[in-house]
Formats: C-alpha cells, structure tokens, sequence
C-alpha cells in the first residue's frame, strides 16, 4: 500500500506561528510516508516541552511520557516489540538535560530507535531559559546576566557515548530533512537526527545563517557519501586537510585543486575525521556540516536482547509459569 502524508497527519499543531515545529513536523509526515511503514507500525514517543508536543500530531501509536523520559520509555518500547519503527522527539532541554543521563545510554547500548533532537538552544514552554545548548554569556531569564557555562555539543556528546549515527539538517530545510529521516529509519541501530531551528519568541534568529536557501549556500556544506567535500555558491570552497585539523580552501587560489579536497566516509569506523566535521562552525570560519555525517553498522541492543531471551529459554525445562511451579517439589494440602 503507498502511503501518503495526509495518512500520517491529526490535529491542530498548537505552536507559536513561524515554529520550527511546524516546519520539521511537515517534513516528517511527508518522510513516514516516503519511508512506508504503516502508521499502526509506528510510535512517536516524546518528552515535555514545544517539541514534545508533535505525538499529538501524527497518526500513529503515540505517547507523551515524563520529563527526559522519552529515550527510556522508547528503548521499552522497541525491547518488547521488536518490529515496531520508533521515533523519539526531544527538545534540547528535555533529550540533553534531566535527559541527558538517557540519551547517552541510548547511544551506548545502540538500541534501534530514531532520536529526532530539535534544537533551537532554549527552553521555550517554560518561557525562555537557557538550556544546555546555549552558549557561554547567552542572556536569558535565568541568565540575566548571561551564562557562565560552556554548552554541549549534541554530535560531540553521541559520538563520545559511542554513537553510530548522526546526521544534521535545518528545520527549513524540507528536502534534508526527509533525506536524514529515511537515512536514520534505514540504519540499524540509535541514530540521531539534530535539527537546528530557531524559536521566533525567546531565541529568533539563533540559526539565520543558514535558516534560507541564500545563506546555507555561502554558510554550510551538505555532505554526500562518496563526494568531495565542496561547497559555496558555485562549489568553489572545499575541506581539506591541514596536519591534524581542516582548513577552507579556494579552488584555483595559491594552487589548491579538487584534488586537495576530503571525500566524505560517513561508514568509517574510525570518526576522528566525522567528529571534527560535524563540530565545524562559522565562528571559526567553517561552514555548517549538514546531512548524514556518521553511519556505520553494529549490533543493536533489542535484537541481542531477544536473542539472549531465545537462547537462554531453548536452555530451560520450563517455557511457562505452570512449567516452572512443575520443576520444583509439588504438595498438596487438603
């Protein structure tokens, strides 16, 4: 059966007008649809926050669990039902803070779930206190003066916990998006989807670089299995090589040619290089990496697991409650 986005859509999205919720919600149903999983085989499961609130939103299985919660109540989910296609949505606040600890244990145990981190570097339902993603001096209400901390790094943090997937697009950015999405639902194993969006009430215009089509041309670089690592308006900037780090180089200028510039290997097993892409910033003169940065297959925890089940059970004498009570000495009292 060919699904469209309309089978994947209900309700009315309750966010304020110009969210990057609505604009990723938009891209998710049309990527369910492209991906063709049946809605009664998928779950949407979320935490607290504006983002938590998209399981109202898709015609799925669907569940608003507790506070950082999300990557717990999904990993239960796809333990005890092994087939069913699960997506996790988090805000920066709820999948980084209190669910912090969670995240990185997703991460580590590679259990088969799409973590969607929609990151716009503040707490917006609770009106606009900085989260773990804000940057040292941000000024907030709970930082009038701004921060004293350093932010995560949501790539640095999945590829520290062992990640096998992290891939990077714009709230905007309809077409990425759906190809991250069917790139993460195709990959065995936790992968991480960040979507970098802004919050037009407590935190506009955080990713104005590259939030248009103009400014993604000059400010990010979308990175292609097997390609060569160009970007600009007319491919004129490459990544290359400096002795441990990366540099910009120019084709054509001080004799840089196509053939200085990294092929990008999202399957390396070894993600020093994946790492330093995905922590390139503009600050630094860099551009944003978006797409499909890490990619590499390993064995997930719900299929070890079920299979441990299986294995210990052909082992056993017993294979129900009655069949154990039977293994023991039996009395009976009159």
């Amino acid at each position: 059966m060919e699904y469209t986005a309309t089978d994947y859509k209900k309700g009315q999205p309750r966010w304020c007008p110009g969210c990057g919720d609505h604009f990723y919600l938009a891209s998710m149903h049309k990527a369910m649809a492209e991906i063709g999983i049946p809605p009664y085989q998928t779950a949407v499961i979320s935490g607290i926050g504006c983002s938590s609130r998209l399981p109202y939103y898709v015609n799925t299985y669907a569940m608003q669990t507790i506070h950082g919660r999300a990557a717990a109540i999904a990993t239960g989910a796809k333990v005890v039902n092994p087939d069913l296609n699960i997506w996790q949505v988090s805000g920066d606040g709820d999948g980084l803070a209190i669910g912090g600890n969670h995240f990185i244990h997703a991460m580590r145990r590679n259990i088969d779930i799409n973590i969607i981190l929609l990151n716009n570097r503040i707490y917006g339902l609770t009106k606009g206190q900085y989260s773990p993603t804000s940057p040292r001096g941000f000024v907030s209400k709970s930082s009038p003066y701004g921060t004293v901390e350093d932010p995560f790094r949501p790539a640095e943090l999945c590829f520290g916990a062992r990640g096998h997937f992290f891939a990077r697009a714009v709230a905007s950015d309809n077409a990425e998006i759906i190809a991250i999405l069917k790139a993460a639902q195709k990959h065995k194993g936790a992968s991480v989807c960040e979507i970098l969006q802004n919050c037009v009430i407590f935190n506009d215009g955080v990713y104005d670089p590259v939030y248009n089509k103009e400014g993604r041309k000059k400010n990010s670089i979308y990175l292609r299995q097997g390609e060569p690592m160009l970007f600009g308006e007319n491919n004129e900037y490459g990544i290359a090589q400096e002795g441990f780090g990366l540099k910009v180089i120019k084709i054509g200028e001080n004799g840089a040619t196509i053939d200085d510039v990294l092929i990008h290997d999202a399957h390396a097993e070894d993600h020093t290089l994946q790492m330093k892409l995905a922590l390139m910033d503009n600050e630094h003169g860099f551009p944003i990496a978006l797409g499909v940065i890490r990619d590499v297959d390993a064995p997930t925890y719900d299929q070890a697991v079920n299979a441990q089940i299986e294995e210990v059970k052909g082992k056993k004498k017993y294979h129900n409650f009655m069949e154990l009570l039977e293994t023991n000495d039996i009395w009976e009292v009159k």
